[in-house]
C-alpha cells in the first residue's frame, strides 16, 4: 500500500516517527518537497538521530531514499548532514539515496536574502528560519534558479552563480548584511556537489519502475497543511505545497499510485515562528517546556504550545485526504485532569467550524472549547491501544468525529516501539 504522510498543523507534529514506525514495510521513502528548514527527529534503540534533507527511511538497511524534484536541496547543508548521520553508524550509499536531477539548489546567498527580507517586513515578519527556502523557491519560480543538472556543465552554472551573487550583494548592502564573492561561493557549492554527485539521477522512471513492480512507496511530508503556501495560514507560511499532492507534483508519480494518506497530528497543538494561533496556551506552554519538550529540531526555539485545534483539524483532513489519523504525543497531557478542545471559531459573534481566509479575521478569532476528562496517569508504558485509560481512548474517538477520520496510529513517546497500532 502507497502511502503518503502528512503534517496537520503547524509542522512538527511527529512525521519523522511515523516514517521511521512505516518504513518497515516499504520498499522505497520519498521525500518530495521542502528544504532543510525541516527537521525530523527520529528515536530509535535509544539513539537519536536529527533529520533534515535526509529522509527518514535512511536509519533503515535495504530502503532506497528518494530526495524528488520538488525538493530544493542546500548541497553543502546535506553534505554536512550526510556526515553526522555516517558519524553515528549509518551507512549512506549511493545505492540507499537517490538525488533527483531536477531539484533545484539552495546557494548561501538564499539564506542571506532570507534574512534580508526578514529585515525589510519588520514588525510583520514571518519567522522564517532563514535556510534561504523561501527565495530559492522565488526563483525556482522565476524560472531563474539552478537545478542539479545543470552541475553537469561546470562553466554554465559558474557563469550563473556569479551573476545572481552579483544581483544578490545589490540588495544585501542595504540591510548591512554580509556580501559573497563569487568565486567563493562557486567552489564551495562545487565541492559539496562532487561528494553528492554519486547520488544523482532522474529519480522519475526509478519511482515508475517500482509502483509497477508492485513495491511499497511512502512520501514523507515536511512542515504541515497549516504552512501550506495556498492552504495555510499565509502569509505566515513556508513556500511550498506541504499537502498530500504536492507529494504528486514533487516526486513525478500520479494520484493513482497513492492509496492511503496518514495525517499527523499532535495530542494537543503547536507552532514556531510568526502567525496566528487561537488556542496558544502559556500555561501549557510551561508545563511542556518544563518538561523539555516542544524545542524546535532545526532552530532550537521554543515552540508555542495550545490546546487541541479540530477547525484547523478538519480543513486539514479535507485538502488532505485523509484516510487515517496519526496521534502523537499523548502522553504529554498525562498530567492534566481537564483537557480542551477547540471545536469552532467565533468570529464576530459568528461560529466557523473551518479556519478563515481573510488574514485579519485570525486576529478576532475566539476558540469555542469543549471540555473532557483527562487521565492523569501515565501512558508511555502502554504497548496496545486497549491499554490505554478509558478517558485517552474518549479523547482520541472525539477528536476522530470532529476530524471525520480513524484513528491510525497513536504515539505514547518518542520512541520507534512507543507507536500503538489501532
Amino acid at each position: 500500500m502507497n502511502t503518503i504522510i502528512a503534517g496537520l498543523q503547524w509542522g512538527d507534529e511527529g512525521k519523522g516517527k511515523i516514517v521511521d514506525y512505516l518504513t518497515e514495510s516499504a520498499d522505497l521513502v520519498i521525500r518530495s518537497q521542502g528544504g532543510n528548514n525541516a527537521g525530523h527527529t527520529v528515536i530509535t534503540n535509544g539513539a537519536k538521530y536529527i533529520l533534515h534533507l535526509l529522509p527518514s527511511g535512511i536509519l533503515w538497511d535495504k530502503k532506497v531514499n528518494v530526495i524528488g524534484n520538488g525538493v530544493v536541496i542546500d548541497p553543502v547543508g546535506l553534505v554536512e548532514e550526510i556526515r553526522r548521520v555516517e558519524s553515528q553508524g549509518v551507512a549512506i550509499t549511493p545505492e540507499k539515496l537517490l538525488i533527483s536531477d531536477r531539484a533545484h539548489v539552495v546557494l548561501p546567498i538564499h539564506k542571506e536574502l532570507d534574512a534580508a527580507r526578514e529585515a525589510a517586513l519588520g514588525s510583520h515578519k514571518i519567522g522564517t528560519t532563514k535556510r534561504g527556502i523561501g527565495p530559492t523557491y522565488a526563483d525556482k519560480i522565476n524560472r531563474c534558479g539552478l537545478r542539479v543538472a545543470d552541475f553537469n556543465d561546470l562553466a554554465f552554472v559558474t557563469e550563473r552563480i556569479t551573476k545572481r551573487v552579483a544581483e544578490a550583494n545589490e540588495i544585501l548592502v542595504r540591510y548591512d548584511l554580509p556580501t559573497y564573492e563569487a568565486a567563493a561561493v562557486c567552489a564551495e557549492v562545487l565541492s559539496a556537489f562532487e561528494r553528492l554527485r554519486p547520488h544523482v539521477t532522474n529519480t522519475i522512471p526509478v519511482l515508475h519502475t517500482a509502483w509497477k513492480a508492485g513495491q511499497t512507496l511512502l512520501f514523507e511530508g515536511a512542515q504541515g497543511t497549516l504552512l501550506d503556501v495556498d492552504f495555510g495560514t499565509y502569509p505566515f507560511v513556508t513556500s511550498s505545497n506541504t499537502t498530500a499532492g504536492g507529494a504528486c507534483t514533487g516526486s513525478g508519480l500520479p494520484p493513482m499510485a497513492i492509496q492511503r494518506v496518514i495525517g499527523v497530528c499532535k495530542a494537543y497543538t503547536t507552532r514556531v515562528g510568526s502567525g496566528p494561533f487561537p488556542t496558544a496556551d502559556e500555561g501549557l506552554s510551561d508545563y511542556l517546556h518544563g518538561l523539555g519538550r516542544e524545542f524546535g529540531a532545526t532552530t532550537g526555539r521554543p515552540r508555542g504550545c495550545g490546546w487541541l485545534d479540530t477547525v484547523l483539524l478538519r480543513f486539514a483532513c479535507m485538502v488532505n485526504g485523509v484516510t487515517g489519523l496519526a496521534v502523537t504525543n499523548l502522553d504529554g497531557l498525562d498530567a492534566y485532569q481537564t483537557l480542551q478542545i477547540c471545536t469552532a471559531y467565533d468570529i464576530d459573534g459568528h461560529f466557523h467550524p473551518l479556519p478563515p481566509a481573510e488574514r485579519d479575521a485570525w486576529d478576532r478569532a475566539v476558540p469555542v472549547y469543549e471540555s473532557l476528562p483527562g487521565w492523569n496517569c501515565d501512558t508511555t508504558g502502554c504497548t496496545r491501544f486497549a491499554d490505554l485509560p478509558g478517558q485517552a481512548q474518549a479523547y482520541l474517538a472525539r477528536l476522530a468525529e470532529l476530524c471525520d477520520a480513524p484513528i491510525a496510529f497513536v504515539g505514547v513517546g518518542p520512541d520507534r516501539a512507543q507507536t500503538l497500532a489501532v
